[in-house]
């Protein structure tokens, strides 16, 4: 509702400054202060005030006499304080809030008939997913989910690097090595933490073998990246038989978060068809193609980049920006919209990509990158080469015992006996704890660097996952007792909405939860246009705030409650559900029903 309000209010100021023959281009439209009880606000009289020739209070109160709020659906009266001009709701603005809510889809945006891809993640298939880039898959399944709520079309991609150097020594390793080559046992019974010894190995031996071993290990390794260049299909499935078992297990432990795909697009594919090749022809003609230190590359200065893009070796080779902007070209062919999910490390190479892109003829405009920061530990900056590295494995084993722990806590210290089992806790445990990881990695800025600590994302008091999470598990509990299936809506149940139920919920506590749970749509919208997941967990932590203020002020099921006000207040409950559920589903953090 308050996106239809606020386009009600912007047509008023509009129409009001085309009456006064003032321009309309920048109509001030921001959100008020929390003692104000108005929905919006408008700054414009700042700007109207030179050329009205009078103070800000003044302009503000001219224009506010051109709107007639009568003739609003949505806005009840527009006051204004100082310069200040505020839209109060209308109880029609409450009372449609209330219908929408009690749907189960609350917050979805109508289909846009746009199409977008988003590629996130794309590690590549060479061991288990560190948790320094588990910030990629949550970040990337958070922003997936947010346009799709916003009425994107939208196509999950995992781009996997099966054609570098790095599997090309794969392939070898796996062929040359036996079992008993290697060292240690896996660390999980899983394909990745099998194979990556043979890739650990195959590295050592490069690195200490005699120097003619290693010119015929390197020869083969050659052939290898020779035979994908030449399109040779028995090169292709010798990579494939180890980069398919690698990626069948990194799938598992993704599944986990969950992060799911909906297409995994190996570089490969751009070689095959010949894309790749035809990019490298179209690369030679640039005015700024040059051959030199033994390869081609091209001179992007005159695009405010120092560094020249290498896209061919002097063996005839591609390089992995090369095939990436195939790539690319391929999802301007089949998507309107491309967004990617890099890591900060990748900012140049993102640069390099979008400028040759342009100049190869594509319009980048279809094209947004998310770039982030990496995750670290109390401990220090995560890596693999200093051996302090976690695999994201690991840090959900963790949180799953961690939160299982606080669970069996919260139960031993209730006075009453809870009938939850062994069962519902390790549900808890699960949505709780991975609840916990993703939140707090998704909820900051991605480009703020962020240290993962146990206590923070754990509180249950605090504003993380269990303190949000808690507000919809209490919602369940109201309904279940107030006698409503939590597997249907109210509609399906029989339960119809009152026309008048919104104004029975007359307190300013039920009157704020009400205008926040308008504000969801918005929120989605705003968020999915700047591709910043991170404002819904911020709206959550507000929302959680106003239910509470709800909860102790409100009761519900009491029995000196007015039926009337009762059943109005289930609806509330109802549309409160529906709200933080669906804002925690764009997070990809479950709303448990019980804690």
């Amino acid at each position: 509702m308050f996106l239809s309000l606020r386009a009600e209010v912007e047509d008023a100021l509009e129409g009001a400054l085309a009456a006064l023959d003032l321009p309309t281009d920048d109509l001030g439209i921001e959100e008020p202060p929390e003692d104000v009880p108005a929905v919006v606000a408008s700054s414009v009289a700042f700007r109207l005030a030179g050329e009205l020739g009078t103070a800000p209070p003044q302009a503000a109160a001219e224009v506010a006499d051109e709107i007639d709020a009568a003739s609003l659906e949505y806005v009840s009266a527009v006051e204004t304080q100082g310069p200040y001009l505020n839209f109060l709701p209308s109880a029609a603005y409450y009372a449609e809030t209330l219908a929408r809510g009690v749907d189960p889809a609350y917050g979805h945006l109508p289909a846009r008939g746009e199409s977008v891809v988003v590629e996130h993640t794309s590690a590549n298939p060479t061991g288990p997913v560190h948790v320094g880039r588990a910030r990629n898959p949550i970040i990337g399944d958070a922003v997936a989910n947010l346009l799709d709520a916003a009425g994107y079309d939208v196509s999950r991609h995992y781009y996997v690097n099966d054609a570098g150097r790095q599997m090309a020594v794969f392939t070898w390793a796996y062929e040359t090595f036996a079992e008993d080559d290697l060292e240690g046992e896996p660390e999980r019974d899983r394909a990745e933490y099998d194979l990556v010894r043979y890739y650990r190995k195959g590295n050592a031996y490069l690195e200490n073998a005699d120097p003619a071993d290693v010119a015929e290990a390197e020869a083969e390794i050659e052939a290898i990246m020779r035979g994908l260049e030449e399109r040779d299909e028995a090169a292709y499935e010798r990579v494939s038989a180890v980069v398919d078992q690698v990626l069948g297990g990194m799938k598992e432990c993704l599944a986990r978060l969950p992060a799911e795909f909906d297409r995994f697009v190996k570089e490969t594919q751009f070689m095959l068809d010949g894309a790749t090749d035809d990019v490298v022809a179209r690369l030679k003609e640039l005015d700024g193609a040059v051959y030199e230190e033994e390869a081609w590359q091209l001179d992007l200065e005159d695009q405010g980049i120092d560094k020249n893009l290498v896209f061919l070796r002097a063996d005839g080779t591609s390089l992995y920006p090369t095939r990436d902007l195939a790539h690319h070209e391929w999802k301007f062919d089949n998507y309107d919209r491309a967004v990617t999910v890099l890591g900060e490390d990748h900012k140049l190479q993102a640069r390099q990509l979008n400028a040759t892109l342009e100049l190869l003829g594509n319009d980048t405009g279809q094209l947004r990158q998310v770039l982030y920061s990496y995750v670290n530990l109390p401990e220090g900056k995560m890596s693999t080469r200093r051996g302090t590295g976690v695999d994201l494995d690991d840090l959900l084993d963790e949180a799953i015992d961690r939160a299982r722990a606080e669970v069996e806590n919260r139960l031993d210290d209730r006075i009453r006996d809870d009938d939850l089992d062994e069962e519902d806790i390790e549900r808890i445990a699960h949505q709780v704890g991975i609840g916990a990881v993703r939140y707090d990695i998704v909820s900051k800025q991605p480009t703020k660097a962020i240290t993962f600590e146990w206590d923070r994302a754990l509180d249950f008091e605090a504003q993380s996952a269990p303190y949000v999470q808690y507000v919809h598990a209490r919602c369940c509990g109201i309904l279940a007792e107030g006698g409503f299936d939590l597997d249907d809506s109210l509609e399906a149940q029989g339960v119809a909405l009152e026309a008048d139920a919104a104004e029975r919920l007359e307190t300013d506590a039920e009157r704020e939860l009400l205008e926040t749970i308008a504000r969801l749509p918005a929120v989605i919208d705003e968020a999915a246009d700047d591709l910043e997941p991170h404002q819904v967990a911020t709206y959550t932590r507000e929302f959680a705030e106003r239910f509470n203020a709800f909860y102790r002020e409100c009761p519900v099921l009491a029995d000196d409650v007015d039926e009337d006000v009762r059943e109005a207040r289930l609806a509330l409950v109802a549309s409160s559900r529906h709200t933080i559920a669906n804002a925690l589903s764009v997070l990809g953090v479950s709303p448990p029903r019980s804690m």
